[in-house]
């Protein structure tokens, strides 16, 4: 193959369908749009979930429930995942985030009490549960909130 012989993929280049340039091309006088009516006109059209009048469905179903525009979204790190870290490292969102154990701390991080933590480690984090603090502390490492 030649740089010359290049062509591209049959079926991803196409030309653009002019509307309205004569009889000829097959999209001339009413463009395409057919007859009269609504979507003919220019502009016209109705909006998104509009259902011709009928009660349209977004009003049909029921709304439950409440949406906290203020909610906190933590990152969840467990013990055992702590457990990858050499003892004595001090653990912080930017390391936790740097070697991949969450891929962004929304809010902040919090650290629960799953698995057990076997390495000595100060951990720097938003919030801990209970379980967490003292099995953090058991291992002898601390545990400091931000």
């Amino acid at each position: 193959m030649k740089l010359h012989e290049l062509k591209p993929t049959p079926g991803s280049r196409h030309e653009r369908n002019r509307v309205g340039r004569g009889m000829a091309t097959g999209n001339g006088k009413t463009s395409g749009r057919g007859h009269k009516g609504q979507k003919a006109r220019s502009g016209g059209g109705v909006r998104p979930g509009f259902e011709g009048g009928q009660n349209p469905l977004y009003r049909r179903l029921p709304k439950r429930g409440f949406n906290n525009p203020t909610r906190k979204e933590y990152a969840v790190v467990s013990l055992d995942t702590l457990n990858r870290f050499e003892a004595g490292t001090e653990v912080t969102p930017e390391l936790l985030i740097e070697t991949g154990v969450v891929s962004s701390a929304k809010d902040g991080i919090k650290v629960l009490a799953n698995g057990k933590l076997e390495t000595k480690l100060t951990v720097k984090a938003n919030k801990f549960s209970g379980a967490a603090k003292e099995a953090i502390e058991a291992a002898g490492g601390s545990v400091e909130v931000i």
